[in-house]
């Protein structure tokens, strides 16, 4: 049994997840400028109990990350798909942040962080920036639950500093290459994005109904307000993070003999089984390649953590109750 890593000190004045604790410590003047790994201030949106916060992670470089900060205990990453926001895991965030400390970034270009830092090349790369959040927070160790692309990061992180994460969940998430027919699909939508400058109503016609179960009606709330968000996007948004991003996610070299590096007893593989872009035989494919456990969760498709909030809930707390106790 491991010990639970401790939160980082209320004393320390780069971490200040509360809008009460941020008051204190401007009045203080107790807030530097940054810190070598970097430096992490909030933005004063916490919640009505004052327990959490939107906080901003400002890399060397002066890269802005954004993320959710939320309860106590042993610590959970979240990583969220592709063209979504930390906002999509709000189901989980309420109910693990009763028994942990629920940590969620907007990746680079969603929601409200920035651009995508221009060295990032990969997949590691990805992997990388999070252990510097992680080494900003002064976190020792945590569990790491992803979606689509937040899985293949937080694969990535477990394979490069195996003693800081004790538990993996991958949802939804495939670490071989795209499939060529829909690496080419995917790749010309990104270059129509690139050289319209916004995603028009045909993009969005085409790209909703890929992150829902089949039949799903496009006019239904969530579609809508998904085809909506992308609307929203800007040009400079879409040209500096979106469109690399997708470049690097559906580019990414095969992963799958390395996964074999990836500790099975921590180890968990989740999926719809209605997901379009990443169907349950990929899952299994990589199940078998770690000899890990893998969970099919009924009646969803690719956000499968939305379309069956209860089971997904169920199934994470199970899991991080028995690695992370």
């Amino acid at each position: 049994m491991h010990p639970a890593p401790s939160a980082p000190s209320t004393q320390n004045p780069l971490v200040e997840p509360s809008l009460n604790r941020r008051r204190a410590a401007l009045q203080m003047m107790a807030i530097p400028a940054a810190m070598a790994s970097g430096s992490v201030l909030a933005n004063g949106a916490g919640d009505s109990a004052g327990d959490a916060a939107l906080s901003r992670y400002v890399t060397p470089q002066g890269a802005h990350l954004h993320y959710q900060d939320r309860g106590k205990g042993p610590v959970v990453l979240l990583g969220h798909s592709y063209l979504w926001t930390s906002a999509m895991w709000a189901p989980q965030i309420k109910a693990l942040s009763r028994h942990f400390r629920v940590i969620a970034p907007d990746l680079w270009g969603h929601g409200a962080s920035g651009p995508l830092p221009a060295d990032t090349q990969d997949l590691k790369g990805l992997a990388a920036q999070m252990l510097q959040l992680l080494d900003a927070l002064r976190i020792r160790e945590c569990a790491v639950v992803g979606l689509s692309v937040g899985g293949m990061w937080g694969a990535e992180l477990a394979l490069k500093a195996p003693d800081r994460v004790r538990s993996l969940v991958m949802m939804d998430t495939f670490l071989g290459a795209e499939p060529e027919a829909t690496r080419q699909r995917y790749f010309g939508l990104l270059d129509a994005i690139e050289t319209g400058g916004k995603v028009t109503q045909p993009l969005i016609d085409a790209i909703v109904p890929i992150f829902f179960r089949p039949g799903t009606d496009p006019a239904s709330p969530r579609p809508a307000a998904f085809g909506r968000s992308l609307a929203a996007m800007t040009a400079d948004q879409l040209r500096d993070s979106v469109v690399p991003l997708g470049r690097i996610i559906f580019g990414r070299a095969d992963a799958m003999d390395r996964l074999a590096g990836l500790d099975a007893r921590t180890t968990l593989l989740m999926g719809g089984d209605e997901d379009i872009p990443r169907p349950p035989h990929e899952m299994h494919a990589m199940a078998e390649v770690i000899g890990c456990e893998s969970v099919l969760i009924p009646q969803a498709g690719h956000i499968s953590n939305l379309d069956n909030p209860s089971f997904v809930t169920q199934q994470l707390t199970a899991w991080l109750d028995r690695t992370m106790r």
